[in-house]
Order: C-alpha cells, then structure tokens, then sequence
C-alpha cells in the first residue's frame, strides 16, 4: 500500500487525523504530517480517513504482489 496525500488541496479539516491518528497528525492549526510508508494493519483506519476526506486529498495505491497490478482508490 502507498499512500500520498495532496497537501496542495489539503485543508485542514483534520478528518484522517481523527480517524487514523497513528498515520495522520495535524502540525497546528493547517499543517498535516503523514506516514508515506503506513503498515498494512493500519489499512482499515487509512481507507475510512481517505474516504471521509471533504476534499478528496488522501489517495491510497493498492499493490497486487501477486499479479504486480497497481490499483488507485480514492
């Protein structure tokens, strides 16, 4: 899994720092800070922050390892 968030369309609404606060931490008031390199057993928090993302800006990469596919969600 790779994870990549839009720090351009990012607003600070802190929604994935509630929901998945091992991965997501707001710096202040705007600032984001996120793990880039998220452990799969935190897969579950990470797809529910991305999808209550008012902007849209978490997007998840899904790896297939076994047929070396790459799938985009969010």
């Amino acid at each position: 899994m790779r994870l990549v968030v839009d720090l351009n369309r990012c607003q600070g609404y802190a929604q994935c720092a509630f929901l998945a606060p091992d991965v997501f931490v707001m710096h202040g008031e705007e600032a984001l800070m996120y793990d880039p390199g998220a452990d799969e057993t935190q897969r579950e928090q990470i797809m529910r922050a991305s999808a209550a993302c008012p902007v849209q800006a978490i997007l998840v990469d899904q790896v297939d390892l076994a047929e070396g596919a790459l799938a985009h969600v969010g």
